[in-house]
């Protein structure tokens, strides 16, 4: 593993470790069930956060940044993990899969979030539930703007990590029916990462 993959994967494990996001798991993902797919699996934090409920867990990313990190987290998963390293836009899975998929801190920095929405819909069950939990634009206009204004930055030292995406609007656009959906600010957070969308849709054949 290169140097910088290794100490990025150190950091985006810390940063999504912390307290303000570690709240926010249990609640957004209580409601998975069955077989899911997880789109950017990262280095496995929401493992332990899966209810009893969930009967096997199929993982989508692209890359594999703390390999030993990871197996050990999935070594103590209730359920099996299978893992397939490959973006999210163009799933080897097939139609009516799953019953449940969830992205957690990952519609941020797909880099065809539509497409990779699309594909969820696709591998879902009819009327097969999308679980999310996502930072994206805020609604308030003084922070929007500074978004739109540091998104060149924030994608290039986070690898493609976007500050200004509507995630409504993105999980609709894709065919998929919101059926519950919670704005709020993250407090303690930044005010440019801080504004979050977390709910379910269902796929609507």
């Amino acid at each position: 593993m290169r140097l910088f993959d290794r100490l990025f994967g150190l950091f985006l494990d810390w940063s999504m470790r912390s307290r303000i996001i570690a709240r926010e798991r249990p609640t957004a993902l209580k409601d998975a069930y069955g077989q899911v797919l997880e789109l950017g699996f990262g280095t496995g934090l929401n493992l332990p956060y899966y209810p009893s409920a969930v009967t096997a867990l199929t993982v989508v990313d692209p890359e594999d940044l703390l390999p030993d990190r990871i197996e050990k987290r999935i070594a103590a998963a209730r359920f099996p993990v299978r893992r397939i390293k490959l973006g999210a836009e163009r799933l080897p899975l097939d139609d009516n899969t799953f019953d449940c998929a969830v992205s957690t801190f990952t519609l941020c920095t797909i880099p065809d979030a539509l497409a990779a929405l699309r594909e969820v819909r696709r591998v879902l069950k009819p009327r097969g539930s999308f679980l999310f939990l996502e930072h994206g634009l805020s609604d308030e206009p003084s922070v929007a703007k500074w978004q739109h204004r540091l998104n060149p930055v924030q994608n290039v030292i986070a690898r493609g990590c976007n500050l200004d995406r509507k995630i409504d609007f993105l999980i609709a656009s894709a065919g998929l029916e919101i059926i519950r959906l919670d704005r709020f600010v993250a407090a303690g957070a930044p005010r440019i990462l801080s504004a979050l969308y977390r709910g379910a849709a269902v796929a609507a054949k």
